[in-house]
């Protein structure tokens, strides 16, 4: 019978944050797959944790998942760990859960901390839609595609940032964007734990002035309706009335609805329309 891969979430910061849950799943697991070694050592001399651990990381999740595979298959429990927060949520965990699910291995979510949800939720923005993007492409084109879709986005945004990188990151976002509500999540969960709430150009400014440390996770305001007005008032003004009328009729819309419909975009009275294309068939409108 083939054992169970057991994706553990991890403190971001504070240790006091691990669940009791996680930590009887990685005293039990026959083997810990983390994604940095190193860092995560530290974790388990402090709770005194003595299971075997391997590397599982972005740069040999091909080799190591095949070989972590074969150790499930035999009939081992693993437990796999990221540097911090949970796994599988842009880390190469993602690959071995997918590999998992083709060779019909269990696969269960022990949860805990999230940077992703914790700056969410202490943002002052709004929760109930989101969109999270991690860290943006470090590929020009691939981030430029990313950006063209932000910019319509109206949900509540969330992205991962490098201190050395923010200011760079927020300028970007500013012109791209607009500018739009931003808090800054800085070192969450952690002694010198910080959120700055202000606007994208704002905080430029600020962090110009006061140099970011530690990792950064950036909630960002989603387009508002009445951005969203605006931009189909503005597309809807490059077209004539009668094209206008147009697009809608040659979707099969009746005359009298496609004025009623012409008229809420161009944010006029029905009866404005109405006169307009009176005038235009008397020949005034020439």
């Amino acid at each position: 019978m083939a054992g169970t891969l057991y994706l553990c979430a991890t403190p971001i910061g504070n240790l006091e944050d691990i669940t009791f849950r996680v930590l009887r799943v990685l005293r039990e697991a026959d083997l810990i797959a983390a994604e940095d070694t190193r860092n995560s050592i530290r974790l388990l001399n402090y709770f005194e944790i003595e299971t075997p651990m391997t590397s599982y990381h972005e740069y040999n999740k091909f080799d190591k998942g095949r070989v972590l595979i074969e150790k499930l298959l035999e009939g081992k429990d693993i437990a796999l760990i990221t540097d911090a927060g949970t796994p599988g949520i842009s880390d190469p965990g993602e690959e071995l859960v997918r590999m998992c699910y083709e060779e019909g291995i269990t696969v269960t979510a022990v949860p805990g901390a999230s940077a992703c949800v914790s700056a969410l939720t202490i943002s002052g923005l709004p929760t109930r839609r989101f969109a999270f993007e991690a860290f943006l492409p470090s590929d020009k084109k691939e981030r430029e595609a990313v950006l063209s879709c932000l910019e319509k986005e109206q949900r509540t945004i969330v992205l991962y940032e490098a201190p050395h990188r923010l200011i760079k990151t927020l300028k970007m976002l500013g012109e791209r964007l607009g500018d739009r509500r931003v808090s800054v999540c800085r070192e969450l969960t952690k002694r010198h734990e910080t959120v700055y709430r202000s606007t994208l150009l704002e905080a430029v400014s600020y962090y110009e002035e006061n140099l970011p440390k530690g990792e950064c996770v950036l909630v960002i305001e989603g387009l508002s309706r009445e951005e969203i007005e605006q931009e189909e008032q503005k597309k809807w003004s490059n077209l004539s009335i009668e094209e206008h009328m147009e697009y809608y009729l040659s979707q099969g819309i009746d005359k009298k609805e496609a004025m009623k419909k012409t008229a809420k975009d161009r944010g006029v009275q029905k009866r404005e329309i109405y006169n307009y294309l009176e005038k235009l068939k008397s020949g005034e409108g020439n």
